[in-house]
């Protein structure tokens, strides 16, 4: 599943061709995505102009004219085509299977007020999307209860304190509990734990203040690099030119079993665990 930065990849390539344009002609092709699309759905975007494009977590968000936001969701295998006016297309954050580039899997279509065309084609169709107010977002059941935003100013040294304590849990875990954190995923918390030094398994709550002030650093700074870099190529991932997202090329841990740990001086080797069903991986000699 495509994380925080690969929907930030995606973000930013729809952006240019949909913020301040209007949806002139919407084509929903089927009734349902995950789930049924909402009532009426494409009446209630036919017409409307897109004021702002943003993200929260994994979610995309698409503010109307109308007072409502579309709220978009990848899933697995979600991805979006953009065609220009001359017809040259490309494809914001691409993560899907090759089969995914069948039209059949063509889902949903918003003809903008440009000349743009935007196309969400999903093979696995385990994205979504949803029609929500305004007023009632935050309290919407997609983002309700989400926690704080990794790439936010929030995030600190205390917040990280005050988030894990008194918790048992596992550390990984708790980065990985959308009620604390919203949008880490599994690479970039394997990533994250092994720049930081810290071990996997460790119980949450017996961070100490340099410790904290130093994971919430590396989440920063880890998202940020995976941003630049479009995200990571784990299936077909792309960027808007359709070009590869390269992060995983700086992968020091994730999906790196059996290799020696990057981290300058330590001499260990990267192992994989599985923790919840999901495989971690960490380096026992210099992640504690």
């Amino acid at each position: 599943m495509p994380e925080l930065p690969e929907v930030e990849t995606v973000r930013r390539g729809l952006e240019p061709a949909m913020v301040g344009a209007s949806l002139v002609r919407v084509e929903a092709r089927r009734p349902d995505l995950r789930f049924p699309l909402p009532a009426r759905f494409a009446a209630r975007l036919t017409g409307r102009s897109i004021l702002a494009l943003s993200r929260r977590a994994k979610y995309l968000l698409a503010d109307l004219s109308s007072g409502e936001v579309l709220i978009m969701h990848l899933g697995m295998s979600g991805r979006f085509l953009v065609a220009a006016p001359d017809g040259k297309l490309s494809e914001p954050g691409e993560f899907a299977l090759e089969t995914g580039k069948a039209s059949a899997h063509d889902h949903i279509v918003f003809h903008l007020s440009n000349g743009f065309t935007v196309t969400y084609n999903d093979v696995r169709r385990f994205g979504f999307m949803d029609l929500v107010g305004r007023s009632d977002l935050e309290a919407s059941a997609h983002l309700a209860g989400l926690g704080f935003e990794p790439l936010g100013n929030a995030l600190d040294g205390p917040l990280i304190e005050t988030l894990f304590a008194g918790k048992a849990a596992p550390l990984k875990a708790a980065l990985l509990d959308q009620r604390l954190i919203a949008g880490l995923g599994n690479i970039y918390v394997c990533e994250a734990l092994n720049r930081a030094g810290l071990a996997p398994a460790r119980a949450a709550g017996t961070l100490e203040g340099g410790e904290a002030a130093r994971l919430a650093a590396v989440i920063r700074d880890v998202l940020a690099e995976a941003v630049e870099a479009g995200g990571s190529t784990l299936r077909d991932y792309a960027k808007t030119d359709g070009s590869l997202g390269y992060f995983q090329h700086r992968f020091r841990a994730y999906d790196r079993e059996g290799e020696a740990c990057a981290t300058p001086g330590c001499g260990g080797t990267i192992e994989r665990f599985v923790q919840s069903g999901r495989s971690t991986f960490w380096c026992s000699a210099c992640q504690h």
